[in-house]
């Protein structure tokens, strides 16, 4: 089993930085893919950022050159660095792991969600 717990959400002014982590724990033998997304109340799920395992990153275009998306190898934790934050950034915020395990099974994991208010 794995587990996905984030943290680093909160309560920030506009034009503040945060910085999300998703720590990844359990029987992961390999993470192939890594992303965040947010949902704002009353719309969609969307991606924020991907990373895959070979490190390319990617982003939507409302957040391109204020976020990024990293990792650590050996904390198996995934960050997202936001920075300038506006309110329309206010959502609350999922990672999501694409993980093969040692049986070989391969699985998309969520985090619990953490929100995330930008607000004066």
């Amino acid at each position: 089993q794995v587990q996905l717990v984030e943290s680093g959400g909160g309560l920030v002014q506009p034009g503040g930085s945060l910085r999300l982590s998703c720590a990844a724990s359990g029987s992961i033998f390999s993470i192939y893919a890594m992303g965040w997304y947010r949902q704002a109340p009353g719309k969609q799920r969307e991606l924020v950022a991907a990373l895959t395992a070979g490190g390319r990153s990617s982003y939507a275009d409302s957040v391109k050159g204020r976020f990024t998306i990293s990792r650590d190898n050996a904390k198996i934790t995934v960050y997202l660095q936001m920075n300038s934050l506006k309110q329309e950034d206010t959502a609350v915020y999922y990672c999501n792991l694409d993980i093969g395990d040692y049986s070989g099974s391969r699985s998309d994991y969520w985090g619990q969600g953490t929100q995330v208010t930008v607000s004066s």
